[in-house]
């Protein structure tokens, strides 16, 4: 079973990814920690210096390298579903799962982030949410599965996964 996790930055895609591996006893990929891995810098440090263009094009490249995964969770990039034909691929390769929460509960989560991303530095972050999300979400709709990102219960989320994988 190959599992992708896609959904708006802040969503919970990691915590949950690993969260699932561990329930299903399988692996977990993050693209975001693979990107930095095979690129040695961050990711904001990597949009700074290219740009958004160049780094989507690397987003979708290691996106691809997880085709040779197996029974593996997968945490996938924001905004990677919604470039190069991403989410069609994803659809194609396992089950996809979109985690969706409404801009508030995202507004919440993203202002109490450690960490900085680049599409955020803004005056008006729930503005931003909002403007982005509503770009996004015509991918992120296209998943097998839409989940309530709120307070994530593994064990419904894997009978949802488990009865898609098994009627589809």
């Amino acid at each position: 079973m190959k599992t992708y996790l896609i959904g708006f930055m802040g969503c919970g895609k990691s915590t949950v990814g690993k969260r699932l591996a561990a329930y299903c006893n399988c692996s977990f990929a993050d693209t975001d920690e693979l990107f930095e891995t095979k690129l040695n810098r961050s990711i904001n440090s990597y949009f700074e210096h290219y740009g958004e263009e160049s780094f989507r094009k690397e987003e979708s490249l290691i996106l691809r390298g997880t085709a040779s995964l197996e029974n593996t969770v997968i945490a996938v990039g924001g905004g990677t579903p919604c470039f190069y034909d991403n989410m069609d691929w994803i659809l194609s390769q396992g089950v996809c799962v979109y985690l969706e929460m409404p801009p508030k509960a995202l507004l919440d989560r993203l202002q109490n982030s450690k960490s900085a991303r680049p599409l955020l530095k803004t005056d008006n972050l729930l503005e931003n949410i909002q403007n982005l999300l509503s770009q996004r979400e015509p991918y992120y709709k296209k998943a097998s599965i839409t989940f309530s990102g709120l307070d994530v219960d593994i064990s419904k989320l894997y009978k949802e996964i488990y009865r898609y994988s098994y009627s589809a």
